[in-house]
C-alpha cells in the first residue's frame, strides 16, 4: 500500500466516476421533502455532473466565464438544450436569467469551485490538521497556544481571499461574506479535535500514520480533523473566495462560525451570541446529508467510584483505560494487573480470555504481555462515534465484561476497578439500547436511544466512567434521568457498592421541514449525491442544536462509516472535493432566494 504525505495532492481524484420544533407525527410527504411552488426545476444531472469533471478536471481557468465557455464547447459533454440555453443566457445577460436557469448556473459554479480550487484546499486543509487543538487541560481553550496558531491560519486565509473576519477572544473566529440587506445566514463548523492515542494510528497492513500529519493512503487523507471537522472550515472558505471573486450577488449576508470548544464545553456559541446577533437560519457542516432536520439529545452518566486498597486475595486490576473522550468509542481498552507470579498469572488469563472470546464471538481481540513488572490485558475492537455505536466494536463494555467475571475464574482482589466492571456489565452491558435497565425506546423517524460505555479515567483519588447517552424524541428528558437514577441506585443498594451518580440528558430537536431554504438545501444535496430527495436524522448533536432553524448540511455521505473521532480518521479526496462542490453551489442558491421562508 502505497503512502505519501500530503502535501501535494493528486489531480485525478478531482474528477472521480428551524428552532421550530414539531410533532413526531411528521407526515411521510414532509419528509420526503415538502416542495414550494416554484422550488423543483431542471438541472444538470448526476451523469452530467460526472461528465463535466471527466473533462474538463484536468484544466484551470481564469475565471467563471471561461469554465462556462469550455463546458459548452466541449463535443464530448453532452447537455440538454436547457443547459445550452442558460450558459447562453448568462454568458450574453446574466441578469436576465429565469429561475431554472439560475439553478442551473448555481451548479456550475459548484462544479468550477471543485476543478478551480480543489488541489489547494486540499494543501491548506493538510496544513490546519497539522496544529494539534484537542484539549490541553494546562490551558484554557481561549488560551491554548495552538488554538491561537490556527486562528492566525484562519485569519490569514480570510484576508487572502477578500473576506471579513472577526477573533472573538479566541472563543469564535467569525468569516464573513457580504451580501446585501440586513438577513445572515450562520454556517457552523469547528476547529477543536477529540485527543488521539498515537499508537492506535495503525493501518491494518502495519502502517503507522501520525495524527497530526495529513497522509493519503489511496484516496484517503488520514489525519485527525480531515472528517471531523476542519473540512468544514475549507470547503466553506474556499466557497467564499469564489463567490467573491466572482462578484456573484447575493441577497443577505453569510458569517462562517468557527467554534473552539464543540468537542468539550460548548461554551463558545453562547459566549459569541452573549456579544452579537444570533442568526435566523443556521447550518452546521458537522453531520451528514443530505439534511438533517433531527439531533438526538446528547446525554452522560457518569459513574465515580472512590479509590479503594484491593481487598482479599490474588490479582489485583491497578489501572483501566478507555475513550479520551466521552463522545468517543476507542480502538483499544487496557488493564494493568498486579500478580505475585506474572508468567503463571499471564497464562492463566490467555486461557480465560480464550474461552471468553468462544462465549462472546465479534470482531474483536483480547491478549496479554508482560510489562514493566505488570500483565497488561488489551481488548482491542473497532472504534467509532459514540452516535453511532453499531458500527464499532467497544473495547471497553467488553473489557469491562471480562473484568466482571473473573472472579468467577480466578482469584481477584476487591476494589473500585472491580466494582465499576460490576456496575457497567449489570446495568449497561454488551447491548447499546439501554435494555439492561429496561430504560430502551425508539422513535420512528429518529432511531432508538443508545447507550455506550466510552471514557475511563484511573487516578489515585478515584476511578470515573462514563456512559454517552443519544436520547430521540418519545420520553421526557426528567422521566429518562429518573429512570436510570432509579435502576442503578436499586442495583447499588442490593449489591452494597458505593458510587456517585452524575446524570446530564440534553433535549432533541427536531425540526419544520417546511420552508424555501431547506428545501433549497434538500435540492442541492440529494441532486449532487443522487439520493432520494428525503430530510435524514441524526444521533449526532452539532452547534445549531439550540439555535433558530438549524439543521445539518453534510459534510459525511450516507451509508459511509463516519470515521470523526475514530482512530485513523480519513476524509476520501473524492468526498472533499464533493463537499467543496456542494457547499459553493449551496451558498449561491440559498444567497439567490427570494426569501428563506
Amino acid at each position: 500500500m502505497q503512502v505519501s504525505d500530503m502535501r501535494n495532492p493528486f489531480q485525478h481524484f478531482l474528477g472521480k466516476s428551524l428552532r421550530t420544533p414539531i410533532k413526531s407525527s411528521l407526515c411521510a410527504l414532509a419528509l420526503c421533502g415538502y416542495i414550494p411552488e416554484g422550488m423543483s426545476q431542471a438541472n444538470l444531472s448526476f451523469t452530467q455532473n460526472q461528465a463535466i469533471l471527466a473533462e474538463l478536471s484536468a484544466q484551470k481557468f481564469d475565471r467563471f466565464a471561461a469554465f462556462a465557455k469550455a463546458v459548452q464547447a466541449d463535443n464530448d459533454i453532452e447537455l440538454s438544450a436547457d443547459v445550452n440555453q442558460a450558459i447562453a443566457q448568462y454568458l450574453s445577460d446574466k441578469k436576465a436569467l429565469s429561475i431554472s436557469e439560475r439553478h442551473i448556473i448555481q451548479r456550475l459554479v459548484g462544479l468550477y469551485s471543485r476543478i478551480q480550487y480543489g488541489e489547494e484546499a486540499i494543501e491548506k486543509l493538510g496544513e490546519f490538521v497539522e496544529i494539534p487543538t484537542f484539549r490541553d487541560e494546562a490551558y484554557e481553550q481561549h488560551e491554548n497556544p495552538n488554538f491561537i496558531k490556527l486562528g492566525e491560519e484562519i485569519r490569514e486565509l480570510a484576508e487572502d481571499f477578500g473576506l471579513g473576519f472577526r477573533n472573538v477572544d479566541n472563543r469564535i473566529w467569525e468569516i464573513t461574506l457580504e451580501g446585501k440587506g440586513e438577513e445572515f445566514v450562520g454556517i457552523h463548523a469547528h476547529g477543536d479535535v477529540v485527543p488521539v492515542n498515537p499508537d492506535n494510528w495503525v493501518l491494518d497492513d502495519g502502517t503507522k500514520l501520525d495524527p497530526f500529519k495529513m497522509t493519503l493512503v489511496g484516496d484517503r487523507l488520514y489525519g485527525r480533523g480531515t472528517e471531523d471537522d476542519k473540512n468544514g472550515i475549507i470547503v466553506t472558505m474556499y466557497a467564499m473566495k469564489v463567490l467573491k471573486e466572482e462578484g456573484i450577488p447575493l441577497s443577505r449576508t453569510f458569517k462562517l462560525l468557527v467554534d473552539t470548544t464543540e468537542e468539550t464545553s460548548s461554551t463558545a456559541i453562547p459566549y459569541y451570541f452573549e456579544r452579537f446577533p444570533q442568526p435566523e437560519y443556521n447550518l452546521a457542516l458537522d453531520g451528514g446529508y443530505p439534511v438533517v432536520i433531527a439531533e438526538k439529545g446528547y446525554g452522560t452518566v457518569m459513574a465515580t467510584f472512590d479509590a479503594y486498597e484491593g481487598e482479599g486475595k490474588g490479582l489485583e486490576i491497578v489501572d483501566l483505560t478507555g475513550g479520551l473522550a466521552t463522545n468517543q468509542i476507542p480502538r483499544v481498552s487496557k488493564a494493568t494487573i498486579n500478580a505475585k507470579n506474572l508468567k503463571r498469572t499471564k497464562k492463566r488469563l490467555d486461557k480465560i480470555a480464550k474461552s471468553f472470546q468462544k462465549k462472546y464471538e465479534g470482531n474483536y481481540s483480547i491478549t496479554t504481555e508482560i510489562k514493566n513488572g505488570h500483565i497488561e490485558l488489551i481488548v482491542e475492537g473497532v472504534s467509532a462515534h459514540s452516535s453511532s455505536p453499531e458500527t464499532g466494536v467497544n473495547p471497553v463494555s467488553r473489557m469491562l465484561l471480562f473484568l466482571h467475571e473473573l472472579p468467577e475464574k480466578t482469584k481477584v482482589k476487591k476494589n473500585h476497578v472491580l466494582d465499576a466492571a460490576h456496575y457497567a456489565t449489570a446495568n449497561w452491558g454488551l447491548n447499546y439500547y439501554g435494555e439492561k435497565l429496561g430504560i430502551n425506546y425508539a422513535h420512528d423517524f429518529m432511531g432508538p436511544l443508545t447507550t455506550s460505555l466510552t471514557y475511563i479515567k484511573v487516578t489515585d483519588k478515584d476511578m470515573k466512567l462514563a456512559t454517552n447517552l443519544r436520547a430521540p424524541v418519545g420520553k421526557e428528558t426528567k422521566q429518562l434521568k429518573q429512570e436510570i437514577q432509579t435502576g442503578v441506585v436499586g442495583w447499588l443498594a442490593e449489591n452494597n457498592v458505593e458510587m456517585s451518580l452524575d446524570i446530564s440528558i440534553a433535549e432533541p430537536m427536531y425540526r419544520n421541514p417546511e420552508g424555501a431554504w431547506v428545501n433549497a438545501l434538500l435540492d442541492v444535496a440529494t441532486e449532487n449525491l443522487d439520493l432520494p430527495r428525503e430530510f435524514k436524522s441524526s444521533a449526532g448533536a452539532t452547534s445549531v442544536h439550540y439555535l433558530p432553524n438549524g439543521v445539518q448540511f453534510g459534510l459525511s455521505e450516507p451509508g459511509t462509516k463516519y470515521t470523526g473521532h475514530n482512530a485513523n480518521e480519513f476524509k476520501t479526496v473524492y468526498q472533499f472535493m464533493l463537499d467543496l462542490q456542494i457547499i459553493t453551489e449551496m451558498m449561491v442558491r440559498v444567497g439567490q432566494l427570494d426569501s428563506l421562508k
